[in-house]
């Protein structure tokens, strides 16, 4: 799957690149923004993640030249977040709209969703380990049994999910999850972290997350 990230500032470009890579896709950052339609239209694009404030002229503009062309999903990512905005994106185009900052988490799913309109089979389940996390029912199944996760619950499994066999420490875990909408500060985390072993161990699964001493926890 290949994402092309259309954004001017290239810090934030690049901080969006390597979290998308975390999630497994492919990324295409093209930064000639004078000759941005040509670029665009040469990469084999799944999905197009389109800043507004672009030099040369705006994201709704290009949106409209993009999917006059071929029919790639365009979730729209700017600061800008009047109802405006929202549906100035809607017309030109758009399948989505986030504003930043942004929770990544939310952004991910965003993703998900728009890809999945597109390809229906996709996204709908993530399997690890032998443990099957529905990403649409925020659900856990592992074998014949199954659980219900909070949402925060949910959260920090799949970012387990997403960085199989990488230890995530406690710090990484709050500064991804932690944000304005979702607050998870220390003790927020180990509580659920407890619930969700506990859940865990309900069902019959005692090794799907491994404590690291000292580092924190690995899928």
């Amino acid at each position: 799957m290949l994402i092309v990230i259309i954004e001017d500032d290239k810090r934030l470009r690049g901080e969006l690149a390597r979290f998308l890579k975390t999630l497994g896709y492919d990324t295409a950052q093209p930064d000639d923004f004078e000759h941005i339609t040509d670029e665009v239209r040469r990469l084999p694009a799944d999905l197009i993640l389109m800043d507004v404030g672009l030099p040369f002229e705006d994201g709704y503009e290009l949106c409209r030249k993009i999917r006059g062309e071929k029919p790639v999903p365009v979730i729209f990512v700017t600061s800008r977040d009047s109802s405006r905005d929202e549906l100035e994106s809607i017309r030109a185009g758009g399948i989505d709209f986030i504003t930043k900052p942004y929770d990544t988490l939310i952004l991910a799913e965003k993703i998900r969703r728009a890809l999945a309109l597109t390809d229906p089979n996709n996204f709908r389940q993530i399997e690890r380990k032998g443990c099957v996390l529905d990403l649409h029912l925020s659900i856990l199944r592992c074998g014949e049994r199954e659980v219900e996760l909070t949402r925060n619950e949910f959260r920090i499994l799949y970012y387990f999910f997403m960085n199989d066999g990488r230890i995530i420490s406690k710090e990484e875990l709050l500064d991804q999850l932690w944000n304005e909408k979702f607050y998870l500060d220390e003790n927020v985390l180990m509580v659920n972290m407890t619930r969700l072993k506990k859940k865990l161990r309900e069902i019959g699964v005692t090794d799907l997350l491994e404590n690291v001493r000292g580092k924190g926890w690995r899928l």
